[in-house]
């Protein structure tokens, strides 16, 4: 069975956006990539737990293992040394990157307090869309009671979209919620 999303970009979004930009082979029809989702956590230099509940939790959200990402360079003023661990990060790809991208548009994101839709300026010019989350119980899998710290993170939409409108007009038949 596939993801549901997917069936909808196949028989929705495809002849859609080769309507409206008006694309001669069904391949240059921009689709989403991948999906990337990271946890940047500075406090794991202190505590080293912190790090434990992030992986889990990530693994969580995302379905699939986390990698834990490490520090590439020493800086003393933030007292990081080379090679300590400073966040985690998990790239999801075909079915599972559905999945979630279906979970976060239509499940996490309108468990946002006071939300009215995501910026429809956080394209980077290449037509690739970046999100950032403040907290992570937006996410049903998530148990409200063995949060220890909050953590935020971001998530990052790679498409193949040429242009920005490209890869906004994308999202928005995806389903995405931008603001007006």
């Amino acid at each position: 069975m596939a993801a549901r999303l997917r069936q909808h970009y196949m028989k929705r979004v495809v002849p859609e956006l080769t309507k409206e930009f008006g694309y001669k082979n069904p391949m240059a029809v921009p689709k989403i990539q991948k999906i990337s989702v990271n946890i940047g956590l500075g406090e794991a230099t202190q505590n080293q737990k912190l790090m434990d509940g992030a992986v889990q939790e990530l693994g969580l959200i995302a379905g699939q293992k986390p990698v834990v990402t490490k520090a590439k360079k020493s800086i003393a003023a933030f007292k990081l040394r080379e090679g300590m661990s400073i966040g985690c990060m998990v790239t999801l790809r075909g079915d599972r990157m559905y999945e979630f991208l279906d979970r976060l548009m239509n499940v996490a994101l309108p468990r946002v307090r006071d939300f009215r839709g995501v910026s429809p300026k956080s394209f980077d010019g290449r037509g690739n869309y970046t999100l950032g989350i403040k907290d992570q119980l937006i996410f049903p899998e998530i148990d409200y009671n063995k949060v220890e710290k909050v953590k935020g993170m971001n998530v990052c939409i790679t498409t193949t979209a040429k242009s920005d409108a490209e890869g906004l007009a994308l999202l928005k038949q995806m389903g995405m919620p931008f603001r007006q």
